[in-house]
């Protein structure tokens, strides 16, 4: 919310939203695949998380005090998050001559038919919504500092 409508959302917090709301589901999603279906990610799997988490509050805080913060706090975050998430895209495609680590098969795996959701392989996932986190919060050009 800007300090010039404080009823409501305006235009300029529409990127905002989308970006929290992609954080806010690609955490629980993450929390869900771990904790209920207690599959364990791999170590490039947890490094993402680190950078996904924070998000949430960072964005919702930013989103709620209207406030230009998520991106001087967010946007370094995403950024991180998308470079891991490409790095893991490229292992898990086969672009990438090195295998996925700790990736075996008695071990956490991304490569298992359960780690597909909606046809898109998790890693896949992740990128896509720390890419969309990046526009999101690149794109607004208004009032915000």
């Amino acid at each position: 919310m800007t300090n010039a409508d404080p009823r409501g959302l305006s235009r300029d917090d529409l990127p905002l939203t989308a970006a929290f709301l992609i954080a806010l589901t690609a955490t629980l999603g993450a929390l869900f695949i771990g904790e209920v279906l207690g599959q364990m990610p791999c170590t490039l799997c947890w490094y993402q998380r680190i950078a996904m988490f924070p998000l949430v509050p960072i964005l919702g805080l930013s989103l709620w005090r209207g406030d230009g913060m998520s991106r001087l706090y967010g946007l370094p975050l995403a950024l991180a998050g998308l470079a891991l998430a490409a790095w893991h895209s490229g292992l898990y495609a086969g672009i990438l001559p090195a295998p996925i680590v700790p990736c075996t098969e008695s071990g956490p795996s991304c490569s298992g038919p359960a780690q597909v959701i909606l046809g898109l392989p998790i890693p896949f996932m992740s990128f896509l919504a720390f890419a969309a986190i990046c526009v999101c919060l690149i794109l607004p050009k208004g009032n915000r500092t």
